[in-house]
């Protein structure tokens, strides 16, 4: 998967800090076109980071992010916001403005981008909603929706302008079984139906391993493993091991680095 030929993302080498923390030390890894990839990692090791990087809101240290052949921090904000034009995103807890109803969620970043006349926004609200098989829920506001349903309306407004690329940022969490597998289902049916790209950041291995293609897993600021989702379940690598066991205590380590307890008691 790090063959670059038809890759609709290439990166190389990219890090970036926060102050006092380093997130991201040299990462590479590339998306081909019409894939599902995923992305796994323990909370806090930049999963998130590298979306807004791949989406232009932040800027690399070093290395870069190319989107369909240009490089994303290169862009001028012109170019920048005619290449967000391209891609989708699926927000943590799905994002939806909270005043507003199902409908005009929906119809927003529409009404922002483009010049379409009402009738044309209001049919492919519909059709977007009924792909998601939420089209009676349309004059529902955010707050009368479940979490399942909210996650898929917030699905449903990554795809309504037809993106070449759809990320999704913990789709999976804070979700009951059965929306779980609703979603999960919806993001492979849904690229393969539209012909897109898809980047799905997790730390839900279960769930990520039955829908997507090909899985990237970081630590320390770099991809540390890779493969398919039958090479991670058949993998003896310690790192992938611990995040598909489930294991307390492992190459991602439960105590953070200090002194022992014995100093830090005998201090107090």
């Amino acid at each position: 998967m790090q063959d670059k030929q038809d890759a609709l993302i290439e990166i190389s080498n990219l890090k970036f800090s926060y102050p006092n923390r380093d997130v991201l030390k040299g990462l590479d890894l590339a998306v081909p076109r019409g894939k599902v990839i995923a992305i796994l990692g323990a909370s806090g090791c930049g999963k998130t980071t590298l979306l807004r990087l791949i989406g232009g809101q932040l800027r690399p240290a070093a290395g870069h992010v190319k989107m369909d052949g240009e490089i994303v921090h290169e862009l001028d904000t012109n170019a920048l916001y005619e290449m967000r034009r391209k891609m989708g995103m699926m927000f943590q807890q799905g994002g939806l403005f909270t005043d507003i109803s199902t409908f005009e969620n929906i119809a927003f970043p529409m009404r922002e981008r483009t010049n379409l006349p009402e009738e044309l926004i209001h049919d492919m609200v519909l059709m977007k909603l009924h792909s998601v098989g939420l089209r009676g829920a349309h004059s529902l506001m955010p707050s009368e929706l479940s979490g399942g349903m909210a996650r898929r309306v917030a699905l449903a407004r990554a795809i309504v302008l037809d993106p070449m690329l759809i990320m999704y940022d913990e789709p999976f969490s804070g979700l009951d079984p059965i929306s779980l597998n609703q979603v999960g289902n919806l993001i492979r049916e849904l690229n393969d139906a539209l012909g897109v790209t898809s980047i799905v950041v997790t730390y839900d291995v279960a769930e990520s391993l039955k829908v997507v293609d090909y899985v990237y897993f970081v630590a320390d600021g770099r991809i540390v493993a890779a493969g398919t989702p039958e090479e991670v379940r058949a993998s003896t690598d310690p790192f992938v091991r611990q995040f598909v066991d489930g294991q307390a205590d492992g190459p991602v380590a439960y105590h953070m680095p200090g002194a022992t307890i014995e100093a830090e008691l005998a201090l107090g």
